[in-house]
């Protein structure tokens, strides 16, 4: 266990000292992002926490990892190398959202092709096994990119996005240990330890942003790790670390990035709206809207997304498309119960102050995040 814990510590050490640095760096060459008529700050931030995170968990990785075992590690550094820059690049020079979508396809294509990071089929999802191999191919191509662009999405408030890949890597860090997969154990903790010392600069106040160039970066390893772990229940015996529903387990992991990133796009386009167009309908922001603040925010959304994981867990056995049914139905029922109350709470304010009824789902970006927000 020696090796997982020395890379979580070095990852963080080096992030934990090196984001000062590039705060002061960012201050003196105004690389700043400056507040927006309905920003979440009203300072300018340094938006280039990502760069910190990618060395950490890089020099971690690399220094830690038993390579011998780890033969496709290469591949997976040339896939988020090119992540990298171009989150620099859009983090400093806002790139268009389509050359972005062009860079994730040609990362996502080396991790499926070059790494072999690819499903194999559906795992029993709709009683389904086996799949055609370019069915394999565009299904991990299209959960590489929804991955990578939820959590992009939900970096919305201070500590959000955050926190929910400390959780996602945490715990399949945890599982792949178990199971004895040393290299993805090492890959995870690391970004864990990352991602932990990072958050300590982004929580209320935040000091500074990760940007694109860490939303990618932590995107593509997110999808690394859960498509790893879907993929390895199939080579594993029984036992009590073998999940019947494996692909239920990963959503439930996953739930409140995905299931965000669902939602909004449904609402775009039944509103008949670009599904790319930025607005204030994510959780999160109902959740502000409740009259939590920001940690508030960030800590119940947390606090709920391990409650589903806890879930589907303990109902494993009864396959994995009735979970997540399950899932999906009960984040309907709390979303819709949460805008219910944030009407009726912002209608109560409004006849308090004789003042028209505010429009919550308001189409002005509210946040550092929802102005860069793509797929």
């Amino acid at each position: 266990m020696s090796d997982p814990i020395l890379a979580f510590i070095t990852a963080f050490t080096l992030v934990y000292f090196a984001i000062p640095s590039i705060i002061n760096v960012a201050r003196k060459k105004h690389l700043m992002d400056e507040p927006k008529d309905r920003g979440a700050h009203n300072s300018s931030v340094p938006t280039l926490g990502g760069v910190a995170i990618f060395a950490g968990v890089l020099f971690s990785v690399v220094l830690w990892t038993p390579f011998q075992v780890f033969t496709d590690l290469q591949y997976i550094l040339c896939a988020v190398i090119i992540l990298f820059l171009v989150g620099v690049k859009d983090d400093l020079d806002p790139i268009s959202p389509w050359k972005k979508l062009i860079a994730q396809i040609i990362a996502a294509c080396i991790l499926i092709f070059k790494a072999n990071i690819m499903f194999t089929g559906m795992h029993g999802v709709f009683g389904i096994e086996g799949l055609p191999y370019w069915v394999c191919v565009l299904f991990t191509l299209f959960t590489i990119l929804v991955i990578i662009n939820a959590i992009n999405l939900i970096d919305g408030i201070n500590g959000l996005s955050g926190s929910t890949v400390v959780l996602v890597s945490v715990t399949l860090g945890v599982w792949f240990y178990i199971v004895d997969r040393m290299e993805l154990t090492i890959l995870a903790l690391s970004l864990a330890g990352a991602t932990v010392a990072f958050l300590k600069y982004n929580f209320t106040p935040a000091r500074i942003f990760m940007g694109d160039t860490g939303s990618l970066f932590l995107g593509t390893v997110c999808s690394i790790l859960v498509i790893e772990f879907v993929e390895l229940q199939g080579s594993l015996t029984e036992g009590r670390f073998v999940f019947h529903s494996a692909p239920a387990v990963a959503i439930a992991i996953m739930i409140l990035p995905l299931f965000d990133t669902l939602r909004v796009f449904v609402i775009r386009i039944s509103q008949g709206k670009s599904p790319f167009q930025p607005d204030r309908n994510h959780i999160h922001h109902l959740v502000l809207d409740a009259g939590f603040t920001h940690m508030q925010a960030t800590g119940i959304l947390i606090l709920t997304n391990v409650v589903f994981i806890l879930m589907v867990l303990s109902l494993d056995t009864i396959g994995s498309f009735p979970l997540i049914l399950l899932s999906i139905g009960l984040a309907v029922i709390l979303t819709n119960y949460l805008d219910q109350y944030v009407q009726r709470r912002g209608r109560k304010a409004a006849i308090a102050a004789d003042a028209p009824i505010p429009d919550i789902a308001s189409d002005e970006p509210s946040s550092e995040a929802e102005v860069h927000e793509y797929i």
